[in-house]
């Protein structure tokens, strides 16, 4: 039977443009968008995706191939809209009468306007985590192969979406292609003659061809550089991607308990209001308490715990307000499924990064072993040399005291020969020279007598 993999090719889109989508950005728990398909609108977005695609944030660049652009996206975008847009933008420029109307940066004017994404990101990725699982790193490098295709693909598909840069991520779970480029419309009547038109160029009909063009060269690609059979899984009708986030373990289980909880939901939005009305009139009565004198009948009640109900009181809106924000649960919905799949997936990375990093560290754990054996072998080595050294030294320093008994004491004339010869051909040094020819000089080294120099000094500091 032949091997089934699933494809995936992802386009962002501008739902995180909306005002809603904005609020429920803003109140995220996680900090992040509730939608995972968002666009890149402006220069901070394009900054951000730079440092994701590029690990700046972990300099793992290691694990990433750049197979079009550099190794800096940004730059790429910026120098692909002075390449696409300048000569229509200088043309524009003519027809103006106002400065005003006249734009002096083309990337600048698309990323301070709300109404265009400034560049577009496709996530290409063939193959799911049960696929990859068990694949090496030697048989996963081959993607990149099948992806640079996947470049030359998108191009050739769509002619209006030029790419800046495509880089390769081999630090999840499964490998895959960010592709960042500009669609482009040309002729234009208003404005400039060459716009960025995403909304003109990827439609839903466009999109959906796309993809069905793209899957079909990608498993080719793949069969043709691992030399397989492979086919495709099933498209699944309505997504432009195959791996469902609603497969994932406990998604169902979870929509169902949301199900179940509306009518509760419902319920405790109305408490929260009773508990506000509630709160209000707690805080009145303990503003206007007055000490009194104790009595039998009377209590008196301390500041602390007044504090203490107050900030009771405090806890109690600030639950209500937690609570009646999550009162649209289909965004409940979407919220989790965004969080969920990137939590699983984030586990599934880093499950496949400790793979990595122990098969790392068994074979460092080799070559230490094998580091030892050679440190132990040159220990032994400097341990015998030190021997020979030891006995050189004493060689040559009875080699000096010969000479200098030969030349100084008996005044051999043969030696002072010799001795001058050994000079002159650098076999000895000028310390050994003067040794060799004074017989009052001790048969030491300079470092020697620079030592004793150091002893003799300290000596007399220590006496004064």
């Amino acid at each position: 039977m032949n091997e089934e993999l699933a494809y995936s090719i992802h386009l962002g889109s501008d739902k995180n443009k909306t005002v809603k989508a904005k609020e429920i950005a803003k109140n995220n728990s996680l900090e992040t968008t509730s939608f995972s398909n968002n666009g890149i609108q402006n220069k901070a977005g394009l900054s951000k995706v730079n440092k994701h695609n590029l690990r700046d944030y972990n300099n793992r660049r290691d694990l990433i191939r750049v197979v079009y652009g550099t190794n800096n996206l940004y730059n790429d975008v910026q120098k692909l809209y002075f390449q696409e847009f300048e000569q229509s933008r200088l043309e524009y420029n003519k027809k103006q009468t106002r400065e005003d109307r006249k734009i002096k940066n083309y990337f600048n004017h698309i990323s301070d306007s709300k109404l265009w994404d400034l560049a577009c990101e496709f996530i290409i990725e063939l193959g799911d985590m049960d696929f990859w699982n068990d694949k090496n790193m030697s048989y996963r490098m081959k993607m990149v192969d099948v992806y640079k295709e996947q470049v030359n693909d998108l191009m050739n598909v769509v002619p209006q979406f030029k790419v800046a840069n495509a880089v390769i991520h081999f630090d999840e779970t499964s490998p895959h292609m960010h592709l960042i480029g500009l669609p482009i419309s040309d002729n234009n009547k208003r404005g400039m003659k060459k716009q960025v038109a995403k909304s003109k160029i990827f439609t839903k009909e466009s999109l959906t061809k796309i993809q069905d063009e793209m899957r079909n060269k990608c498993i080719k690609s793949y069969n043709k550089h691992y030399e397989k059979t492979a086919e495709l899984k099933k498209k699944q009708k309505g997504r432009n991607q195959d791996i469902s986030v609603k497969d994932m373990s406990g998604y169902k289980d979870f929509k169902k308990q949301l199900e179940k909880n509306e009518q509760r939901l419902a319920k405790a939005n109305t408490q929260t209001e009773n508990l506000d009305n509630a709160s209000k009139d707690i805080t009145k009565i303990l503003d206007n308490l007055k000490p009194t004198l104790m009595n039998k009948n009377n209590m008196v009640i301390s500041t602390e715990d007044v504090q203490r109900i107050k900030n009771f009181t405090k806890d109690v809106k600030d639950t209500n307000k937690t609570v009646r924000s999550v009162n649209d649960l289909e965004l409940a919905i979407k919220d989790f499924e965004h969080s969920a799949y990137e939590v699983e997936k984030e586990n599934r990375s880093l499950k496949y990064q400790i793979e990595q990093k122990n098969e790392e560290i068994g074979k460092l754990k080799d070559t230490i072993s094998d580091k030892d054996e050679i440190i132990e072998d040159l220990h032994a080595e400097k341990e015998e040399l030190k021997g020979q050294l030891s006995k050189f030294k004493e060689f040559w320093r009875s080699l000096l005291t010969h000479f200098q008994e030969m030349i100084g004491f008996h005044k051999d004339r043969q030696y002072k020969y010799v001795s001058d010869d050994l000079y002159k051909n650098g076999i000895f040094d000028d310390n050994d020279n003067e040794i060799a020819n004074n017989l009052d000089r001790k048969v030491k080294t300079l470092e020697e007598i620079e030592k004793d120099k150091e002893k003799n000094k300290k000596k007399k500091q220590e006496r004064y």
